[in-house]
């Protein structure tokens, strides 16, 4: 019987046993990295089991076999590690960035997102991303000597670049931020806990586990909406037959498995376009690597593109995925309308938390109008879809149903 091979630690990888270390100082653990102790924190924290009743695309009561923030972060969470294990990289890195990437998502997916930003224009904004690390650093309270989870230095950049550079090295903001500055919430960060831990360089690239932990969401992203989105009878696999890679698999299973019934079938195209991107991904970073030569952790960081990435035919089948789901499933009339109802329950919240301070609990009050802001956006964020409908039915006389 074939068993898969190990492949060799990297020199390029993230050694948990010189790590750049913690905030608060610890003592290691005897049986654990400092990775795996990241990973430990995150499945065990209060914000992660709440993934399990925050939307993805379908609120909660539309079906029980949709994705959930909670689904969804464990799917990333596989790739992730197949595609660390595949280039000798740490696994348990990987897997504490898939794990933790989401955390900062409020209720109602990117609808609650978009209402909350709003609610905060005047003091920052909201991003999710940046939310994530103020769940790990400030908002979990679990241990008697510092609030938050006390990652490690490579975890916490992971979860900051995962999607690139923030800034130029002069601390320009770039790329998405250049327009509104680097969120408030990384500023904040980056500038109180600077004499207690290494500077997250947010000029630079992220470690290569942050970066194939990155397009691990993308992989999932793109082939569990396609399986929710047939589910829901949103589009059919016969409009699927276009899109690139997606309708190539198609005709593949339909040569193969002719009378196979449309339920395998998706399955099994979802299986296959899994495989696919993350082949691509192996491929493509171990070509990039081998160019780059790097022989520290360190020298991915600082290499002028990134070396995680897609090819350049997998880069444009995935722009032509998102460009297939967006109309016919994010701006979906239905979904469109549902999401619309859930903007106005977090606006109706944060509006009535500043208006009457006393019905939010006394341990998110904050003085000052910034920071009161802030705090409320803080719990808001941290509801579930179920306690935020329940929370306005409260204060509210009438709530949507958000079907």
């Amino acid at each position: 019987m074939a068993i898969e091979a190990a492949v060799a630690r990297a020199p390029y990888a993230c050694d948990p046993g010189h790590s750049r270390g913690r905030v608060h100082s610890e003592p290691v653990s005897p049986t654990r990295s400092a990775f795996r102790r990241d990973c430990d924190r995150v499945i065990h924290s209060t914000a992660f089991r709440r993934l399990a009743h925050k939307t993805q695309v379908f609120v909660f009561h539309e079906g029980d076999h949709f994705r959930t923030r909670l689904t969804h972060t464990l799917e990333v969470t596989q790739i992730a590690r197949s595609l660390a294990r595949a280039l000798g990289l740490d696994e348990d890195l990987a897997e504490a960035l898939a794990l933790a990437h989401d955390l900062g998502h409020p209720p109602f997916g990117h609808a609650g997102e978009r209402a909350l930003d709003h609610c905060l224009e005047g003091f920052g904004g909201f991003d999710h991303n940046a939310q994530s690390l103020r769940v790990v650093t400030t908002l979990e309270r679990r241990y008697p000597a510092f609030d938050g989870l006390n990652l490690s230095w490579e975890t916490l950049e992971g979860l900051v670049k995962h999607n690139g550079p923030l800034t130029l090295r002069d601390g320009s903001p770039i790329g998405r931020y250049r327009a509104r500055g680097v969120p408030q919430a990384i500023r904040a960060y980056v500038s109180d806990a600077g004499a207690a831990l290494p500077d997250l360089e947010l000029w630079s690239f992220a470690g290569a586990e942050a970066q194939l932990a990155a397009l691990a969401d993308d992989i999932a992203y793109d082939a569990h909406d396609i399986d929710d989105g047939l589910r829901a009878g949103l589009f059919t696999l016969e409009d699927l037959a276009e899109v690139p890679v997606v309708g190539d698999a198609l005709r593949d299973i339909r040569r193969q498995y002719p009378t196979l019934d449309a339920g395998r079938l998706a399955h099994e195209l979802m299986r296959r376009l899994i495989t696919r991107m993350i082949e691509d991904v192996t491929a493509e970073t171990a070509g990039r690597l081998r160019i780059l030569a790097p022989n520290s952790a360190d020298d991915v960081r600082h290499a002028v593109r990134a070396v995680g990435a897609f090819s350049q035919a997998m880069a444009e089948a995935d722009r032509a995925i998102k460009g297939f789901l967006y109309p016919r499933m994010y701006r979906h009339e239905r979904v469109m309308r549902i999401m619309g109802d859930a903007e106005r329950v977090v606006c109706d919240l944060f509006a009535r938390y500043r208006e009457r301070p006393e019905e939010i609990p006394a341990d998110w009050a904050q003085s000052g109008e910034g920071e009161a802001a802030r705090r409320i956006a803080d719990f808001i964020a941290g509801m579930t879809d179920r306690y935020a409908l329940v929370e306005h039915a409260r204060l509210f006389e009438t709530t949507p149903e958000l079907r």
